[in-house]
């Protein structure tokens, strides 16, 4: 009989066991928790049939209403999806549990679920959500002062850090835990912990230190019978040794591990030991050997792909059955409710036809006559906007012409001031200067502009902002002179307002252009109408 026949039937026998334990009378007296201990074991060899127990556990805590046992089964459920890649469908048993945990008050099993949920967003590359899910785990345990759930969220902690290369952060994590578990006096947690140091030194190439926490955790993992790990870090010597340049004892820890790894029957350490045994006859410069036992371990690896796959698939096929026995059940149990449901439905459905019929015509009617109002509100807004404009236009207008009859006037008699100066008699001219100089200082009243520039804002609100972002260092006069270019004004009334010579005038749109960096040739007043 082949070595897989003989492991189908073991397992068969497995799951036989364990299922009549379950349904016996014995077993069934005994504490749920128990109970589940078998299925944690049996996860890590057969997590379909693991998981196909759970589900029956699961109904049986939910019919005796132990909520507890409950959500240890849902938990226990995402840990197997989790381990066959199927993080969705762990995710959402994992947050089963922690509503179950949160009702029950369980703080201990609370944290521990969120360092599986850490672990679950991790393995997805979140490693955001997995430091806040590690974090709320390290709160509860630091409350209950659980030393051992400390040492297992510290290191998931600082594996996390060495997971990104930043290993001060990493080591002392990991010392935080080693600190914890000693506390506790766990080995096996210990045993972890120290192979987590050694990796690190191992990453920062300091083989020396590595060896050391590696030959720590060998010892512990030995200690507690923990084979599986014993390899792990008996394959991890053989590499610290291979980068030191002792390939022959290198070699013979990898040949260790290969026949523990035979022994117990795992088949991943035996290919990752005759991988490890290949590249030692490799840099011995024993090609040969080392092609043989590379090969084997692709073997194995092919092997190991192939039974993962048929696992995967039985897991999905329990999956599957499981979700449709229970869809099946509850199509059953609604089954007697569909006839009264139908009917109902069909005469609420007519009535909220009907109904609804006449709430469309209703708001139809509404909303056509809400339309018509807007329309009309519209309109006259509209017209009322258009007054409005036509009279702050005719305003402006008015007050402009006011301002160059006013300039025009003050002009006048400035002429006839200076005429009569030149002619008076020489004491009079003294008073008459005076008066020409008071003419000159009322030629242009701030007042008057203020109110020009107010009027001319309301009718062209965004024409200055859009301006002064051409050009910043424009003077009020020079806003003035814009405005009244917008104006379309001719040069004389322009001059008569300023109370300046055209000359004067030219030279002051000359300089304008410079500040706005209108180009030669390019024509001012263009310019300030299409801003």
């Amino acid at each position: 009989m082949s070595y897989y026949s003989c492991k189908s039937i073991s397992r068969l026998l497995c799951v036989i066991l364990l299922s009549s334990l379950i349904y016996s009378n014995a077993f069934a007296a005994e504490d749920p928790a128990i109970k589940l201990k078998y299925t944690l074991a049996l996860s890590k060899q057969y997590p379909d049939s693991a998981f196909l127990i759970l589900k029956k556990l699961y109904g049986q805590a939910q019919l005796s209403n132990d909520q507890r046992s409950s959500g240890i089964c849902l938990q226990q459920m995402g840990e197997i999806s989790s381990a066959q890649g199927h993080f969705s469908q762990s995710l959402d048993y994992f947050q089963q549990a922690y509503k179950i945990y949160e009702q029950v008050g369980d703080r201990n099993l609370l944290a521990h679920n969120f360092n599986d949920m850490g672990n679950l967003y991790y393995q997805n590359l979140d490693k955001v959500s997995s430091r806040k899910q590690y974090d709320k785990a390290l709160q509860l345990y630091q409350t209950l002062n659980n030393r051992v759930g400390l040492g297992e969220t510290y290191g998931n902690i600082g594996h996390l850090y060495e997971k990104e290369q930043r290993y001060d952060s990493a080591f002392y994590y990991q010392k935080l835990a080693l600190s914890a578990y000693q506390h506790a006096d766990h080995k096996a947690g210990m045993a972890k912990i120290y192979e987590n140091l050694g990796s690190i030194f191992e990453d920062l190439v300091r083989y020396d230190s590595a060896r050391y926490y590696f030959d720590h955790s060998l010892q512990l993992y030995q200690s507690v019978n923990n084979q599986v790990s014993s390899i792990e870090v008996m394959n991890n010597i053989g590499d610290i040794l291979r980068k030191t340049g002792d390939y022959k004892q290198g070699l013979r820890y990898s040949q260790k591990a290969l026949i523990m790894a035979v022994d117990t029957k795992n088949e991943y350490q035996q290919a990752s030991a005759y991988r490890d045994i290949a590249k030692a006859y490799n840099l011995m410069g024993k090609n040969d050997s080392a092609f043989h036992y590379l090969e084997l371990s692709r073997k194995h690896l092919l092997n190991i792909y192939s039974t993962q796959n048929n696992r995967q698939m039985s897991f999905l096929n329990i999956v599957y059955d499981t979700d449709k026995k229970n869809d099946e059940i509850a199509a059953l149990e609604n089954g007697r409710k569909v006839n009264i449901i139908v009917t109902v439905s069909i005469v609420v459905v007519v009535i909220l036809l009907i109904v609804m019929g006449l709430l469309t015509i209703s708001r139809q009617r509404l909303k056509l006559r809400e339309n018509n109002a807007v329309v009309e509100k519209n309109k006259q807004l509209s017209l009322a906007q258009q007054t409005q404009l036509e009279l702050k236009t005719k305003e402006l207008t008015t007050h402009t012409l006011q301002v160059i009859q006013h300039n025009q006037f003050l002009e006048s008699m400035r002429n006839t001031m200076e005429e009569m100066i030149k002619e008076e008699k020489r004491d009079q001219k003294k008073q008459m200067q005076q008066l020409v100089k008071q003419i000159m200082q009322h030629m242009n009243q701030d007042q008057q502009w203020k109110d020009f520039t107010e009027m001319f804002e309301q009718l062209h609100q965004s024409f200055f902002d859009k301006l002064k972002a051409k050009g910043e260092n424009l003077t009020v006069n020079d806003m003035r002179l814009i405005a009244l270019i917008k104006m379309n004004m001719n040069a004389r009334d322009m001059a008569a307002i300023f109370g300046i010579s055209q000359d004067s005038l030219r030279m002051a749109r000359y300089r304008l252009r410079k500040k706005l960096n209108i180009a030669e040739g390019d024509n001012l007043t263009t310019f300030i109408q299409a801003v």
